[in-house]
């Protein structure tokens, strides 16, 4: 009847979950006084992190070489940290919203971001596995 998709389910469950994390260490940083931008790049980090793993274990099982995919995806999802500090300085600082509202509607924009990155740049399925010939 219904054709689900159960990677994409994993995706945004694996999404929220790192999102959580995400929010976790934002919260507790600018709570203590760390400036938004900066609690916000040391929460993508550690998100980032947390993401690569479950993603490549998890989501996508992959087996692909294990650097050679961090390194990718860390260089893509750098994208994203540019973009929300880009939009999170926008919100905040151009138009007054408070920094956990504009953290949670540029999340919105950075998740859907990142699903597109992953499937199609990092976890293919298919593709050649050069740590087993």
């Amino acid at each position: 009847m219904f054709n689900i998709d159960k990677q994409l389910i994993k995706y945004i469950f694996n999404g929220g979950f790192t999102t959580l994390v995400n929010y976790i260490v934002y919260f507790i940083l600018t709570y203590v006084g760390v400036q938004y931008l900066i609690a916000n790049t040391i929460a993508w980090v550690v998100a980032v992190l947390v993401a690569f793993y479950t993603n490549r274990l998890w989501v996508f099982q992959s087996n692909e070489p294990f650097i050679q995919q961090l390194i990718n995806f860390v260089s893509l999802r750098a994208l994203t940290l540019l973009i929300e500090n880009g939009l999170l300085y926008v919100c905040i600082q151009l138009i007054g919203i408070a920094s956990i509202p504009a953290k949670l509607f540029v999340s919105i924009i950075t998740v859907i971001a990142n699903y597109g990155i992953c499937k199609s740049k990092i976890f293919r399925k298919g593709e050649p596995n050069y740590g087993n010939h």
